[in-house]
């Protein structure tokens, strides 16, 4: 039994934008196509609540998919959605074949942890940005992470968090990073609120008696100068 994510398609035959309507309208099914892979492109037509259920699992937006159509598995990534303007609807789903024993370009979402415990929010009381949520990585189809994690647990208020400060798993490398290091881009970093700012700002002033004892002495230098 594959380990993939699955999802179950027919070859649709009625097309165009016309057959596209009537389709999610009548029965309730999503057109949607798959292409790639040296094969031809073929329109196909999902069960709506299939790939629905299908897209509350996070993996099913980065994993390789087995698109069975009508007995055919294909492997697949989603490449893909279009979604009603209006409503939480999917109007069209995309699928692009691949090649298990060939790289492919794809992007992963990041997830953030140890955030509560973060030394620069903890100790110092800054607030995390998060600067990236996805980044590209390049690798073959069986080695694509579900997600890619982004440890906060010692991160202060004086650093920033890199691409290159990621751990990513083995066969798998950043498309940015090859780019060069002047494309090693911030995924997230902690800044100070403006009212805690503010607030040391206001505790850097000057006491008044320490105001007094300048003016004081202000006033005996002029004195003196008068008396000479």
């Amino acid at each position: 039994m594959s380990e993939h994510p699955a999802i179950d398609a027919k070859l649709r035959s009625d097309l165009g934008k016309g057959a596209s309507r009537r389709l999610r309208r009548s029965a309730d099914h999503i057109p949607a196509i798959i292409y790639g892979a040296d094969r031809d492109p073929a329109p196909l037509t999902i069960i709506r609540k299939d790939l629905e259920k299908a897209l509350e699992s996070e993996a099913f937006y980065s994993q390789v998919i087995d698109v069975n159509v009508d007995g055919d598995v294909q492997p697949a990534i989603l490449k893909d959605l279009q979604r009603h303007p209006a409503k939480d609807r999917v109007m069209h789903a995309d699928f692009m074949r691949v090649n298990m024993k060939q790289e492919l370009k794809v992007n992963i979402q990041l997830h953030f942890i140890n955030e509560e415990e973060c030394h620069g929010v903890k100790i110092e009381g800054g607030v995390i940005e998060h600067l990236l949520t996805e980044i590209e990585v390049k690798c073959l189809p069986g080695a694509i992470p579900e997600y890619i994690e982004v440890d906060m647990i010692d991160v202060t208020t004086a650093d920033t968090v890199h691409i290159s400060d990621l751990k990513l798993p083995e066969g798998v490398t950043s498309t940015d990073l090859e780019l060069g290091e002047e494309h090693d881009q911030a995924v997230a970093s902690i800044s100070i609120p403006r009212a805690a700012i503010e607030e040391d700002e206001e505790g850097d002033e000057v006491a008044p008696d320490e105001v007094e004892a300048t003016q004081q002495g202000g006033e005996d230098e002029e004195g003196t100068e008068d008396e000479g």
